[in-house]
């Protein structure tokens, strides 16, 4: 953490990314500010509002997939900006997910994030 024990926004990103591959809801949620928004890039539309629906959401695919393992690409921080390029495995049989997330941190949590997916090669 910082010297001011808020956790920096590539803090954030990394706890969330070891909370989310082990399958750990309350961990990864608490990164999350209250009011988070999750958008899909593409389309711009809000598909988890609030951290009550990403308990749900993420608890949820964390229960429903226990093979579910994010592996980070690449790593871009820019000011309160993380951008994370990543292959997911665990969702679908033997298919590999490749994304790109896009955090937005405040005051060590984060507050808006956007997702571009597409489908990688098995």
């Amino acid at each position: 953490m910082s010297a001011n024990n808020i956790r920096t926004p590539e803090e954030c990103a990394q706890a969330q990314l070891d909370a989310y591959n082990a399958r750990d809801i309350s961990g990864f949620s608490a990164v999350y500010s209250q009011d988070v928004e999750l958008r899909d890039l593409s389309s711009g539309e809000v598909f988890c509002a609030g951290r009550p629906a990403l308990d749900e959401r993420y608890g949820k695919m964390f229960a429903d997939h226990p093979e579910l393992h994010c592996t980070l690409v690449h790593r871009t921080i820019c000011g309160s900006f993380v951008m994370d390029e990543e292959h997911v495995v665990g969702l679908h049989p033997d298919m590999t997910v490749h994304a790109v997330a896009t955090y937005e941190v405040e005051n060590g949590f984060i507050t808006k994030a956007w997702f571009v997916r597409e489908r990688a090669s098995a």
